[in-house]
């Protein structure tokens, strides 16, 4: 499978601060990747910078055969790059529908695919954002992303803060789309045991910096470096 992103030695962060050093790591198309570690560490700051939202210091950033540091974060959608951030930003005053139509792109992720994978959409489609559950604005927001047919979509904490229930089906959902082949996925989560099965790779942030790069299956056995770096003993 051919490459989809490398990061070679990436320093980043906001303004003069550093938050991000000697970032290293490659992810093929439609691959997989498990992004860990506690709160602070850095993870949401990857994919910010993926995105084009920090203050990019130093290091190569190549999706495809692309210098993505030089493309400036507003055409970073239009290459295909897909984000899901934590606080999720749907359109409060737009309908689901609306909200879903006005950020669509060409490709197989439609209007009648989104409402087959997420059938609580449909039954809403017709309320405004802000009449929403959180466990229903984060399907909006992730049905969103996926109306940009992305090849590759950044996921961070998509669980945080849902019910048990909802939880599940959005598990169910993410494996689906990793499984589906048809987008490389990078998700942030700080519980470990409900997503390393669902990826291939995994990358484990320790204040700023890469302290595991591997296979899921590998970490996801390796309980003792799992407590060390994650503490999952308390999850």
């Amino acid at each position: 499978m051919a490459e989809l992103l490398r990061l070679e030695g990436v320093w980043a962060g906001y303004g003069d601060a550093v938050v991000l050093e000697d970032i290293s790591f490659s992810l093929e198309e439609a691959g997989s990747m498990a992004l860990l570690g506690r709160n602070g560490m850095g993870k949401s700051t990857l994919l910010s910078t993926l995105m084009g939202a920090t203050n990019f210091k130093s290091g190569k950033m190549r999706y495809r055969d692309l210098d993505l540091a030089i493309v400036p974060a507003h055409g970073r959608a239009h290459l295909g790059l897909g984000w899901v951030p934590q606080e999720r930003d749907i359109f409060p005053s737009l309908t689901v529908e609306e909200n879903l139509k006005v950020v669509a792109r060409p490709g197989p992720w439609d209007l009648a695919r989104i409402y087959n994978l997420f059938p609580r959409l449909q039954e809403r489609k017709a309320n405004m954002g802000n009449q929403l559950s959180g466990g229903e604005q984060q399907m909006l927001a992730l049905a969103r992303a996926l109306m940009l047919n992305p090849k590759l979509l950044l996921l961070d904490e998509p669980l945080e803060g849902l019910a048990p229930l909802i939880v599940q089906e959005l598990l169910r959902i993410i494996g689906q789309m990793v499984r589906s082949g048809e987008m490389a996925v990078i998700l942030v989560e700080q519980h470990a045991h409900q997503i390393l099965p669902l990826t291939r790779q995994a990358l484990v942030l320790e204040r700023g910096r890469v302290v595991f790069s591997g296979e899921s299956e590998i970490l996801k056995n390796d309980r003792s470096q799992l407590d060390k770096w994650l503490g999952v003993g308390a999850h």
